[in-house]
C-alpha cells in the first residue's frame, strides 16, 4: 500500500460518481489488510462472526424490540432506477426503485465494504463499483462474485405516499447475509476412507464449490485438501499486504467448516488420481475415494534459473509466512523485486514504507506492458518512481551473489550490479498439474487442464476450476483462455458445484479484477489479450483516467483509475450481451467534456 493519498481533482459526471477519499482510503485499508472484512470488533477484540450466530431465517415479524421502522422518503423522491443510501436509526439501508417497486437492501458490499449506492444498477441487480460483485434487488442474494455473502434484503411498504422500511437491528449492524446452508448428515464423515465430493486445492473456487453445495442442499460428505497449512485464505491480499496475519486472511472461522461439516485436510498433496476406480492417494499414502472430483490446485510461481539460485532470502510469495518473512527482511534493507507484473508491483509498492530501497527488474519496457499497454504502464512506472522505486527495465537477472550462504548482490545480464537483501520473484506461474500427468485427465500442452462450459473435464464425474483451467469465454466467442483471476475462480467453483448437481449451468461471468498501489486503485474487467489499440478518457498524468482497450471494431476490455464505476459499468454491458463499438467509445472521448457515461446503458444520447 505505502505512499500517501493525494486527493483526486473533482470531475463533474452527470451519472458517474467519484468515490470521495475517505471510502476510498477505506478500502485500500481493508485491501491492506490493516482491518479484515470478516472480522468485527466486539469488547475491543476482533471477534469472527460465524454460522451460528447468523440470524435465523427472516421472520416475516420479528419481534418489536429487535426491530426498527421509519418512513425513509416519498414515493416521489426516487426515480426508476435510482438508488440511495437512508438512514433507519441503527443503520444505513441501500433503497432502490427499480419498475416502480421499492426494495431495500444491506447497503455495503459484503466483500471490501464498497458503498453500494455507487454501484451499478442493471437487469434486477447492483453492481459493487469496487469490485465487480453483483447482488440480485429482489433478495439480497449474490449473484456474481467476488466475496462469499449475500445482502440482508429489508421489508418495505408504501404508506400514504411514503415509503417504510422494517428491519432487524442486527441485520443492519451486520451487513452480511450467509445464505442458508445444509449440513452434513453422513454418519461416517471423518473416520472412512470414501467421501461423496472431494475437492483438490482450497483457494477461492474450491471453497465456493463446498458453500454452493450445501447452500443447494447436499448433505453428503465433501472433503476439501490443500497444500496450505491454513484454512481457504484471501490470497490476493498477501502481495498488497504482505504483514497480514493468517487470521486476517481467513475467508471463513473455523467455526463455519466444523458448523457445515466442510472438512479441511491441511498441508495434504495429492500424488495419483486414479479416474478408473474413483481414488486419489496422498503423499503420506492416504487413500480416499470419491464418487464426485473437483480439480483446482491453482498453479505454482515460476522460480529464477540463474547462478546462485539457492541463495537464501529469495522468495516467491505464495503464503503468509513468505509474506511475512519478505517484510521482515526487507526493512530498512535492500529490496529488490523480479517481474513487474500484478504481484512484483504490489510487494514494490508495499515495499517502499519498509525498506531503505526497492528495486525492480524486468525484461519489458514498462511495467503491466502486455496487460495495460504502452502509455497506462508508462504512468504508473511514473507513480512508482516517484516513490523511490528504480526500475533496471529490458534486462534479466544473470546471477545472484550471497555472502555467508544470504543474499547480498543481484547482477544484471546488462551488468548492473543491485544491491539486495531480499529478493522476490514475480515472473509468472504455471499450472500445479503434475500429479494427473499420469491420469487420464486431459492437460494441454502448457499443462492446463481443459474444461467446458460446465466446468466438466474429459472424465464424467471430474471437474477442474480456478487458475489451472482453460475454459470457453462466452463473449469472446467461446475462445479457451486461462484467466488467473481471484473473482473467475469463485465463478467457476459455483458452475462446477451446480453441475455436480445436474443442473447445467455455464459459466458466462465477466472477468474482472483489480490493483492496490500506493493507495490508489486500478480496477479492470474483460479480456484483453490481443488488444490492438487503446483509448484513453481522461488524464493519465493525474491517475484519473478510463482505458478501453480493443480489437478490430470491438472493446474487449477497459481499466480506470480514480473513474468508478465506468468499470463495473462496463462488466454489466457486456454482461448483458452487447457489444460495446469502438466508434462510440471515440465519439464519446471526442465530445465529452463532462465524463457522460449515459451512452454506455443506452440512456441518453
Amino acid at each position: 500500500m505505502g505512499g500517501c493519498f493525494s486527493k483526486p481533482k473533482p470531475v463533474e459526471l452527470k451519472i458517474e460518481v467519484v468515490l470521495p477519499e475517505k471510502e476510498r482510503g477505506k478500502e485500500e485499508l481493508l485491501a491492506g489488510g490493516k482491518g479484515s472484512p470478516r472480522a468485527y470488533q466486539g469488547n475491543g477484540t476482533a471477534r469472527h462472526f460465524h454460522a451460528d450466530e447468523r440470524l435465523p431465517a427472516p421472520h416475516p415479524y420479528p419481534s418489536a424490540q429487535d426491530c426498527v421502522e421509519a418512513a425513509v422518503c416519498h414515493v416521489k423522491d426516487l426515480e426508476n432506477g435510482q438508488m440511495r443510501e437512508v438512514e433507519l436509526g441503527w443503520g444505513k439501508v441501500l433503497l432502490v426503485k427499480d419498475n416502480g417497486e421499492f426494495h431495500a437492501l444491506g447497503h455495503k458490499c459484503p466483500h471490501y465494504g464498497a458503498p453500494l449506492v455507487k454501484g451499478v444498477l442493471s437487469r434486477g441487480r447492483v453492481r459493487c463499483p469496487w469490485h465487480g460483485a453483483c447482488f440480485n434487488i429482489s433478495t439480497g442474494d449474490l449473484e456474481d462474485f467476488p466475496g462469499l455473502d449475500s445482502l440482508h434484503k429489508f421489508q418495505v411498504k408504501i404508506e400514504k405516499e411514503k415509503v417504510y422500511v422494517r428491519a432487524s437491528k442486527q441485520a443492519l449492524q451486520l451487513q452480511r447475509r450467509t445464505k442458508v446452508m445444509a449440513k452434513c448428515i453422513s454418519p461416517s464423515a471423518g473416520h472412512s476412507s470414501s467421501t461423496n465430493v472431494l475437492i483438490v486445492g482450497a483457494g477461492a473456487a474450491g471453497l465456493v464449490c463446498a458453500e454452493t453445495l450445501r447452500q443447494e442442499g447436499f448433505s453428503d460428505r465433501i472433503v476439501l485438501c490443500t497444500l496450505d497449512r491454513h484454512l481457504p485464505y484471501d490470497r490476493p491480499k498477501l502481495s498488497k499486504s504482505l504483514d497480514a496475519q493468517p487470521e486476517q486472511l481467513a475467508l471463513r472461522p473455523k467455526e463455519f467448516f466444523r458448523a457445515y461439516g466442510i472438512e479441511v485436510l491441511t498441508e495434504a498433496q495429492v500424488v495419483t488420481v486414479d479416474v478408473r476406480n474413483k481414488k486419489v492417494v496422498f503423499k503420506d499414502g492416504f487413500k480416499l475415494e470419491y464418487s464426485k472430483l473437483l480439480l483446482a490446485p491453482g498453479s505454482s510461481p515460476k522460480t529464477l534459473s540463474c547462478k546462485g539460485k539457492e541463495v537464501e532470502n529469495v522468495f516467491t510469495i505464495r503464503t503468509p509466512e513468505d509474506a511475512n518473512r519478505v517484510v521482515r527482511l526487507a526493512r530498512g534493507r535492500n529490496a529488490v523485486v523480479v517481474g513487474a507484473g500484478f504481484l512484483g508491483m504490489e510487494v514494490a509498492a508495499y515495499l517502499t514504507e519498509k525498506a531503505h530501497s526497492v528495486s525492480v527488474v524486468e525484461l519489458e519496457e514498462t511495467p503491466f506492458r502486455r496487460f495495460l499497454g504502452e502509455r497506462v504502464g508508462r504512468v504508473l512506472m511514473k507513480m512508482f518512481e516517484n516513490n523511490r522505486v528504480k526500475f533496471y527495465m529490458q534486462t534479466e537477472v544473470s546471477e545472484l551473489r550471497a555472502q555467508e550462504g544470504k543474499l547480498k548482490e543481484v547482477v544484471l545480464k546488462s551488468s548492473k550490479v543491485v544491491r539486495a537483501d531480499v529478493c522476490v520473484v514475480g515472473i509468472g506461474a504455471v499450472p500445479a498439474t503434475g500429479f494427473l500427468r499420469q491420469s487420464s485427465i486431459n492437460l494441454d500442452s502448457r499443462g492446463f487442464i481443459p474444461v467446458n462450459k460446465m466446468m466438466q473435464t474429459n472424465v464424467p464425474g471430474v471437474f477442474a476450476a480456478g487458475d489451472a483451467v482453460t475454459f470457453p469465454l462466452a463473449w469472446r466467442n467461446n475462445r479457451k483462455v486461462n484467466i488467473p483471476h481471484w473473482q473467475m475462480a469463485h465463478a467457476q467453483g459455483r458452475v462446477a458445484a451446480q453441475n455436480m448437481l445436474a443442473q447445467e449451468a455455464e459459466i458466462s461471468t465477466v472477468p474482472y479484477l483489480w490493483t492496490a498501489m500506493f493507495g490508489k486503485s486500478l480496477r479492470y474487467a474483460g479480456y484483453g489479450e490481443g488488444f490492438d489499440d487503446v483509448i484513453i478518457q481522461g488524464d493519465l498524468e493525474e491517475l484519473k483516467f478510463v482505458a478501453f482497450y480493443t480489437k478490430g471494431d470491438e472493446v474487449i476490455a477497459v481499466a480506470s483509475m480514480n473513474y468508478d464505476p465506468i468499470v463495473s459499468k462496463v462488466a454489466e454491458v457486456l454482461a448483458s450481451g452487447r457489444a460495446i463499438r469502438k466508434r462510440e467509445v471515440e465519439l464519446f472521448v471526442l465530445h465529452s467534456k463532462t465524463g457522460d457515461m449515459s451512452w454506455l446503458t443506452g440512456k441518453g444520447s
